[in-house]
């Protein structure tokens, strides 16, 4: 592949988003379309959504010069996937959907993905002594893959700059395997929704009013492109395999350490939700990222920034591990990891009702704290 080609889709993407999201936030603030904040909101002021409009056809005008790039007509599954979740996105953000109506359409979408052949994942590769899978395996376990890694995206974006910065760095390590592998579909899709990302995160880190959020728009066709390429991933021939730095049955839990973020985040928040006796699908404020701004009082850049960093350190990690050690190893640092984070979370029981008790806790001791400096120098 010429060098030229990685350039001109992650420029093209890059200018596409840059220059068009403020005639997005013109129309959005002009048809009076904006994301007002309540109770669970991160934000104190109303701002404009629907972000994820420019990210939807700048994929569309890149896979129309992608389209003889696949091996498989790829493209060609891509856009009615990519198209019903641009619709389901855009109702939500203007009037929300239940997540019954969301899940319907995910699975649609998925559909038109699973009934492609170069996505199919005909084997594991030893992956715990497993080797072939037959095919409704695949199609049951492909739709979950996508269902997930969809949603989990989706509840990430909760504060500002952090569903772009994981999405950057989990586009990163994919556009470098597919390069390594020669997938160069799928490489240049990447960098083209790279492009889209690292634009857009200019005006979502904003303090002034060219700020804008992605929204459900964004963040479901976000979610969707990474959902294929993590099956793509784990649907490479053996042969592409080996001339990736790492063993070939260790490929499913690199998948899982590539998604630690969301994944991760999404168990605990449904873990506590059920324990709750509550929908896992109800909304709150007991994710890690709220967690680390309400707790912690640091901003949305430098949550997402500590986020995005461990995401990238652990991969990194894990790359290094997989590249020698085994499923049994690998699969332990992956469970103590999670392990460690679970209870570390637990443990301080940061729970939103518990964060508002210490916050105040601490206002109080630092008013009586001061109380006490000022009868000090009264007396002096």
């Amino acid at each position: 592949m010429a060098i030229y080609f990685p350039i001109l889709f992650f420029a093209g993407a890059y200018l596409l988003t840059y220059f068009t999201i403020p005639k997005i936030i013109r129309l959005v603030e002009y048809k009076k379309l904006m994301d007002d904040p309540n109770s669970r909101s991160s934000h104190s002021e109303s701002t404009p959504t629907f972000g994820g409009l420019s990210f939807f056809y700048t994929l569309i005008l890149a896979l129309f010069f992608l389209k003889n790039w696949g091996e498989n007509s790829e493209a060609i599954h891509l856009v009615p996937g990519l198209t019903i979740l641009f619709i389901i996105g855009l109702k939500d953000d203007i009037s929300v959907l239940s997540p019954r109506a969301k899940i319907i359409a995910q699975l649609v979408s998925a559909l038109f993905v699973l009934s492609n052949e170069g996505f199919i994942i005909y084997s594991l590769n030893g992956f715990f002594g497993i080797y072939d899978i037959p095919i409704y395996a695949y199609y049951i376990v492909g739709a979950f893959i996508i269902l997930t890694i969809i949603n989990a995206y989706n509840l990430i974006d909760g504060i500002d700059g952090l569903a772009a910065i994981v999405g950057i760095v989990i586009l990163i390590i994919y556009a470098t395997i597919f390069y390594i592998t020669k997938e160069y579909f799928f490489a240049l899709l990447c960098l083209t929704l790279n492009g889209c990302l690292i634009a857009f995160l200019k005006y979502n880190l904003s303090d002034t009013k060219e700020k804008i959020f992605m929204g459900d728009t964004g963040s479901l066709i976000v979610g969707f492109v990474i959902s294929v390429l993590t099956l793509k991933f784990l649907a490479l021939s053996p042969e592409k395999y080996d001339s990736l730095p790492f063993l070939i049955e260790n490929i499913p839990l690199i998948a899982i350490s590539i998604l630690i973020v969301p994944l991760f985040d999404t168990a605990r928040i449904f873990a506590v939700r059920l324990a709750n006796k509550r929908s896992p699908f109800s909304p709150d404020r007991n994710h890690t990222h709220h967690i680390m701004i309400d707790y912690f009082k640091i901003s949305h850049q430098k949550a997402s920034f500590i986020i995005g960093g461990f995401n990238l350190i652990f991969v990194y990690l894990i790359l290094i591990l997989g590249s020698a050690s085994y499923n049994f190893w690998l699969t332990t640092t992956l469970v103590i990891t999670v392990i460690v984070l679970g209870y570390f979370f637990y443990r301080f029981d940061y729970s939103f009702s518990n964060i508002k008790k210490k916050i105040w806790f601490k206002k109080k001791i630092e008013k009586v704290k001061d109380k006490g400096k000022k009868m000090v120098k009264k007396k002096k």
